[in-house]
């Protein structure tokens, strides 16, 4: 990697060598924003790290019209009582949906044996949040607890006591239902149009206020906390989140305030203290069920579906529950979460041992617990993409049929389109796609061209095709590739969506009589920013005898919600996947491909595309960012400060956004704050649902709100919203910026911020520059440690097992 100042840059560095340091971390965790360290692989949630603790927030239902579940955010940097308007939180904390609101919605999964088995307490509700007070476990919940203490101490096998026989599929037709092929390209109804567009206002996710302008409840609630000695001012979400019977709940429970976000186990011990007095003990099982489903929802934060039984034992253990075994049985009993079984990888060498006997063993299992929310997505998920894969399972062969239907494998066309394409990948995609359901497809920044030139291929044989990607900028980039490709129509542009819009029914074809979404083949990039609930809505909508591809980096971070579907989709090795061929081009290209390897490259920039400015700490990092956004990247590289996007590794610390973002509008526009820290021209980041960032300029402010230009769509966001949803955006995590693309990037990383550096973090990062690329560089040894030691941060989840219990290995092709 090249390592030189940036022209006009004070301190020129040569080619100094990357050496080595360390330092604390304020990183991005894995769930996209949070400024707390994500453990790897198993380790037991709640541990954050020492400098600043994780925002999170509240997750409530969708309201009508709006894409998935809809999220309301409060700081969990602060305790209780506290917000702060500019480090507004961009993760959710995953808590009880109010009373009288549903869930996100899944299909119910039918019930399953062998890997991945879901076994459930009969009768139980499955609540995350868990029952309150205390009760009698059924013999069927003591069995059950019973029996997954045998299963881990290899007492009894898992298939003694998990044998249910998989309910048979019904067999998927052999190709699509036919529509009617035209023959032309298909066209869209024509948009009536409008004068200019109406400022979006986003709905209130919270209950309705009262008459007196408060939520139901709050006034009851108010002096339950006031008498366990908790803020007053936490009435309004204790009653969001626990419904209007809010205050009896926590008079029965008090413990149920953890379900609030940003309350830590140790204050919400202090408020049961208050309230029960010399009846509140360590090991109360109204605890222990509060605080299990506490550390599963914190788990999510990070990225997990479920845990297995031994960390949530070891996380128990360490918010002093005295008895995490029986505390894991009573959270069984009461339907709090709910228990799995997932076969583990054959060791290294092939077949397992054989068992005493002389036959082979059986099968090594982990048990996992988790929350039902989770379970019910993951498992739909893995219903809709078994689904997809077997809709063309039984090839039609022979020659091409002249008279078969535009979406028939055996249709001419598709031989036609490949044979057109524009590269040998493009080809590949295609013929791949024309056979296949569901297909994965990867590639970096330049293979986005091949599932557009897939799309237009097939709105030019007749189906109704599209494209989704995760943010406006990717549609925007994806819409301009469409308009390339050799197929392409002149509405082929207006095939490009985001997936945000798909679902919410604001942009693409719009929904069948049966609810479903009007398209044959749908095409979504940057699949690996998909969450296990995102991605379980969008295959739900998906007709049967649709095609799905799944395209993406698979280099970049994981999604910011639970789950890696992408990832599990990959190793289930379930359907075709296609590799692209189409390198990146250029310095950046060349640099990031290496990163994707585990190699730090030395790379030639005669442009200076890549350049790395050395600092020796935090202050100056930032002096020196605010010194090439300002100066240095205008004026050497002619990109504008507009369109130069600072990254670094979390919120919090000497050179986190918050104190990046305070740098920048000091220089870049000052001013007083007048609209809730806020002036006219300052960037910000809108943050309308967890995982989605997206970027606007701040226009003015009046009674309905805080007003945004978000790349050219206005957007109104309520005034009691502001301090939870926008935060200033010169400067973001990799998290939030995934998915985008800037003319140029800056990205700083100070030596106190690399216990978090990860290969996915400095790949996600470093490829959101377009022309130009600074790295503002205090981490040392640690990066290149990072990219070739650290390649991610592991994720427990169940889609992959799920998968290959379903999903036949042929389907592979």
């Amino acid at each position: 990697m090249e390592s030189r100042e940036a022209p006009g840059a004070a301190e020129a560095s040569g080619d100094t060598a990357l050496a080595e340091t360390s330092g604390d971390a304020t990183p991005d965790t894995a769930n996209g924003n949070a400024t707390a360290a994500e453990p790897s692989g198993n380790t037991a949630p709640g541990e954050t790290n020492g400098n600043t603790a994780p925002d999170t927030a509240a997750r409530t239902p969708a309201p009508a019209g709006q894409d998935g579940p809809h999220h309301t955010k409060t700081n969990g940097n602060a305790t209780p009582p506290e917000t702060n308007g500019d480090a507004t939180p961009d993760t959710a904390g995953r808590t009880p949906a109010p009373a009288g609101q549903d869930r996100p919605h899944h299909t119910e999964p039918s019930p399953r044996g062998g890997s991945g088995e879901r076994a459930e307490v009969p009768g139980a509700s499955g609540g995350g949040g868990g029952a309150a007070g205390k009760g009698k476990r059924s013999a069927a919940a003591e069995a059950l607890a019973a029996a997954v203490r045998a299963v881990e101490s290899g007492e009894r096998s898992a298939a003694s006591f998990f044998n249910d026989t998989p309910a048979a599929r019904p067999v998927p037709p052999t190709a699509p239902a036919a529509p009617t092929a035209p023959t032309a390209p298909v066209r869209e109804q024509a948009r009536a149009a409008a004068p200019a567009p109406a400022p979006v206002r986003r709905p209130s996710a919270r209950p309705a206020p009262g008459p007196g302008g408060e939520i139901p409840g709050s006034g009851d609630v108010r002096q339950v906390l006031a008498a366990g000695g908790a803020p007053e001012t936490l009435a309004g979400q204790v009653a969001a989140v626990l419904g209007e019977r809010a205050a009896e709940a926590l008079r029965e429970d008090p413990w149920q305030l953890l379900a609030v976000p940003g309350v830590r186990p140790d204050q919400a011990d202090g408020f049961a203290r208050a309230l029960l007095g010399p009846a509140c003990e360590p090991g109360d099982e109204r605890r222990a069920l509060a605080l299990t489903g506490w550390l599963l929802e914190r788990a999510a934060l990070e990225g997990h579906t479920a845990l297995e039984s031994s960390a949530l034992r070891e996380a128990l253990a360490k918010v002093s529950v005295p008895d995490p075994d029986e505390a894991l049985r009573t959270a069984i009993a009461e339907g709090a979460v709910l228990v799995f079984q997932d076969a583990l990888d054959a060791p290294a060498g092939g077949a397992r041992p054989p068992a005493a006997d002389g036959e082979e063993a059986e099968q090594p299992v982990r048990v996992l617990l988790g929350l039902d929310r989770y379970a019910l997505a993951e498992e739909s998920l893995a219903d809709g993409l078994a689904r997809l894969a077997g809709t063309f399972a039984t090839p039609g062969g022979g020659a091409a049929a002249d008279g078969a239907p535009a979406g028939d494998p055996s249709a001419p066309g598709w031989e036609s389109a490949a044979a057109a394409a524009p590269t040998a990948s493009a080809a590949e995609l295609i013929r791949t796609v024309a056979a296949h359901g569901l297909v994965v497809h990867s590639g970096g920044e330049a293979a986005r061209a091949e599932p557009a030139a897939l799309v237009a291929a097939a709105r030019a044989m007749g189906l109704r095709a599209y494209a989704a990607a995760h943010s406006e900028d990717g549609r925007r980039r994806l819409a301009a590739s469409l308009g390339e490709a050799p197929a392409a129509g002149p509405e082929a542009a207006s095939a490009a969506v985001t997936v945000a819009a798909l679902l919410a029914d604001a942009a693409g074809p719009g929904r069948d009589e049966e609810g479903a979404l009007a398209l044959d083949l749908l095409a979504v990039l940057d699949a690996p920013q998909l969450d296990v609930e995102t991605a379980a809505m969008l295959v739900e909508s998906l007709p049967d005898g649709a095609r799905l591809v799944l395209s993406g980096d698979p280099g970049v971070l994981w999604s910011a919600g639970p789950g890696r579907v992408f990832a599990d989709l990959v190793a289930a090795r379930r359907c075709p996947q296609v590799v692209s061929r189409s390198p990146d081009p250029g310095p950046i290209g060349e640099l990031v491909s290496g990163i994707g390897i585990g190699e730090l490259l030395q790379v030639e920039a005669p442009g200076k595309e890549v350049v790395i400015v050395p600092v020796r700490d935090a202050g100056e990092a930032v002096h020196r960012t605010v010194q090439l956004v300002a100066d240095s990247v205008p004026r050497a590289i002619g990109v504008p400060p507009e369109q130069t996007q600072v990254i670094t590794p979390g919120h919090g610390g000497a050179a986190g956004t918050r104190a990046l973002n305070a740098a920048l509008k000091n220089r870049l526009n000052p001013g007083p704050g007048r609209f809730g820290g806020f002036d006219p021209g300052d960037r910000v980041a809108y943050t309308p649902a967890p995982g989605r960032t997206v970027p606007g300029t701040v226009i003015s402010a009046d009674a309905e709100g805080l007003r945004l230009d978000c790349a050219g769509a206005p957007v109104v966001v309520p005034r009691a919203e502001v301090g939870e949803l926008v935060r200033h955006g010169w400067a973001l995590t990799a998290h939030q910026a995934a998915g985008m693309r800037w003319p140029a990037a800056v990205v700083v990383l100070p030596g106190d911020a690399t216990a978090g550096l990860t290969r996915s973090w400095v790949y996600t990062a470093f490829g959101r520059g377009e022309r130009h690329l600074s790295v503002v560089h205090g981490a040392d040894g640690a990066l290149p440690r990072a990219v070739a030691e650290i390649p991610f941060k592991d994720r427990t989840t169940r889609l992959r097992a799920l998968l290959q219990a379903q999903v036949p290995a042929e389907s592979a092709g």
